[in-house]
């Protein structure tokens, strides 16, 4: 894709000693997590809320935190440090971790409307049939007082609305029938991984055409996971197979696990590309990140990680290649590069040392 860029040999040196709990602690922040196993945890505020704090100001939600799966473990998980470091991406203080929502149903309705208790939503959805009937005057006015081009973009968004309730009652039913026994899926999250993933990378793209947030997270893969992937023919749990020992078997589970988790991002891109937004679409106006903490996960290390950046043409982000750093290379120099391009000026970010600008300069051959 011409806005994808893979950027090499980036750095977390904070998340040493090397475990789980600090990757993710440090991929968002760059910080060192203090090893408790208690309440006293401390990191430090992520990119994502740093930009929310003032991209946020104008709309419903400052930002938005996703998942796919719900990690409610509490106490200590790895290696003495606290449960909270795992369970959270985001992070709004040093002390203030962000719960990611991995329910569909949950965050549609954080988005377009929620009763203030799990059974109030469900009586408001009883009571009506979709979401959408319930303002459809104020639509009718609204298409009335814009110009017809504006009535075809409504008509599109309110087409992708619908589409995403249709989505969330079919995977309401077929997880109510599902004669399978699955404690830990709540009702209305969909059976299959990439139909969840899918569901909620569409949650992201209506929550950008409406502006109702402009900052998102979205964790699609837990550390220490132990999910299968028999739809692709990994039947063997993640994290097993991660601590791969360059064992060739394993190494082309660990493979098809990566890959197939690069094809919904890269269809997500694909949605973003084709959705009109001001004079572009919105990839033209969306910057993302996509990464890990890790580099070889085998060996718990943070160097070389593996960083894609998408989007971006609006505040001139140049793609369609891969750019090479010297070994070392702080991450957070790229979260500060990206805090500046979207309009968020900071003095530095965690441990950064200089500015990533070759994301931004033309291709010289």
């Amino acid at each position: 894709m011409d806005q994808l860029t893979v950027v090499t040999n980036l750095e977390l040196k904070n998340a040493y000693p090397g475990t789980h709990a600090t990757s993710n602690a440090a991929f968002l922040s760059a910080a060192k997590a203090k090893w408790t196993e208690s309440s006293d945890y401390f990191l430090g505020t992520t990119v994502d809320q740093i930009a929310a704090k003032q991209m946020g100001q104008d709309t419903q939600l400052p930002s938005l935190e996703l998942a796919m799966d719900l990690m409610d473990m509490v106490g200590q998980c790895d290696n003495g440090y606290a449960c909270v470091y795992q369970n959270n991406l985001s992070w709004s203080s040093p002390t203030t971790p962000l719960p990611a929502e991995a329910h569909p149903r949950v965050v549609f309705e954080r988005l377009f409307g929620e009763g203030e208790s799990a059974d109030a939503r469900r009586a408001a959805l009883r009571s009506r049939a979709s979401l959408l009937d319930s303002f459809s005057d104020d639509i009718a006015r609204l298409k009335r007082r814009v110009g017809m081009t504006d009535r075809v973009r409504v008509d599109q968004y309110l087409d992708s609305v619908r589409e995403v309730e249709r989505q969330i009652q079919r995977a309401e039913a077929g997880a109510t029938k599902n004669p399978m026994p699955d404690l830990d899926r709540p009702v209305g999250v969909p059976v299959a991984f990439a139909d969840h993933a899918k569901l909620m990378f569409d949650l992201q793209v209506l929550a950008f055409q409406a502006d109702i947030t402009r900052v998102i997270t979205f964790q699609l893969a837990r550390e220490l996971s132990n999910r299968t992937y028999p739809e692709i023919g990994v039947p063997d749990p993640h994290h097993p197979t991660s601590h791969h020992g360059n064992d060739p078997e394993k190494l082309a589970k660990i493979a098809k696990i990566n890959s197939f988790h690069v094809s919904l991002f890269a269809q997500f891109l694909e949605k973003l590309k084709s959705t009109p937004d001001g004079d572009g679409s919105l990839l033209d106006n969306t910057v993302y990140l996509y990464g890990s903490g890790m580099g070889n996960s085998s060996l718990h290390d943070h160097e070389n990680l593996p960083i894609l950046v998408a989007g971006g043409a609006a505040c001139g982000m140049k793609g369609g290649r891969h750019i090479q750093y010297k070994d070392g290379t702080p991450l957070a120099n790229l979260h500060f590069t990206l805090l500046e391009r979207v309009g968020v000026h900071v003095d530095s970010f965690g441990d950064s040392n200089g500015k990533i600008d070759d994301l931004f300069a033309p291709v010289s051959l």
